[in-house]
């Protein structure tokens, strides 16, 4: 139907116009962060848009209604959810917008763009995508007498309607069951979670090392650098199966600058010549 079709195709632009005004308002620029919130978001944009167009659809072909009373009755069966949807989401990703210290810098942009964005886009499902349904939508032809592919798939999707109409019965007429199984995998999960490594960022090999001297108050330069010479003979003698190259710099460090403290940058080997 490329008459639904146009409708998302209008709304989620609209949305994501909104997003970046939001992210202006806040003071935030186009990064990897929010442009990665914005890829994550696009998806429940659409969805808003395609829940509001196919109900009204619904309606318009199990009722005979036509598309403006169909509006009217689809939103009223739906803004309630419609806004749960959105509370839901807002519950997740709002509180990544309070972490503190270096986590909460990388996630507050992540936190305010993807929320902005579920926002708006519930906004526009109420307002705007309505209003479309109702002045673009025409009354669908019946899918058994519709020929082609388009004809054979919705006549497929009404089956796998009809057969997940009746699986969700089933699991409504023995709840208890399919509670216990909801409640085992929660405390697989659980377990899980609890076995699985956690780090702030994950372990990646880059190919190089960093060691960092640090001599007693008062060591000269000619000391320090001395250190880092054992330090330079050691990975390319000791560990000179991995080993690439070693540079050094004197002078400075992690701990500070001075005469005492210096820095080895080691170069790995590629992977395919090294063992670890």
């Amino acid at each position: 139907n490329l008459r639904a079709t146009i409708i998302p195709t209008i709304a989620v632009p609209v949305v994501l116009l909104g997003t970046f005004g939001v992210l202006s308002l806040f003071g935030y620029s186009v990064n990897t962060l929010t442009m990665f919130a914005m890829v994550l978001a696009i998806g429940l944009l659409v969805d808003d848009a395609i829940v509001v167009v196919e109900n009204v659809e619904r309606v318009m072909q199990e009722e005979g209604l036509p598309p403006k009373e169909a509006t009217r009755k689809s939103m009223n069966e739906i803004t309630g959810a419609l806004i749960g949807i959105a509370t839901v989401l807002s519950a997740v990703f709002v509180p990544m917008a309070f972490f503190g210290g270096s986590t909460g810098i990388i996630y507050r942009q992540f936190s305010v763009t993807i929320v902005s964005a579920m926002v708006l886009s519930v906004l526009v499902a109420l307002v705007l995508t309505p209003a479309l349904c109702a002045t673009i939508l025409r009354p669908a032809k019946d899918h058994a007498t519709q020929r082609g592919p388009f004809g054979w798939f919705n006549r497929m999707f009404d089956r796998g309607t009809i057969a997940y109409r009746d699986g969700s019965h089933g699991i409504i007429n023995r709840s208890w069951r399919f509670l216990a199984v909801f409640l085992a995998i929660v405390i697989a999960m659980g377990w899980m979670f609890a076995r699985l490594p956690s780090s702030f960022l994950p372990d990646e090999d880059q190919g190089i090392l960093i060691t960092s001297a640090s001599l007693p108050a008062g060591a000269t330069q000619d000391r320090t650098q001395r250190v880092l010479a054992e330090v330079t003979n050691h990975y390319l003698n000791e560990e000179k199966d991995a080993v690439e190259g070693v540079f050094t710099a004197s002078g400075f460090g992690f701990g500070g600058a001075g005469q005492n403290v210096g820095i080895a940058f080691v170069r790995m080997k590629d992977f395919d010549q090294r063992k670890t």
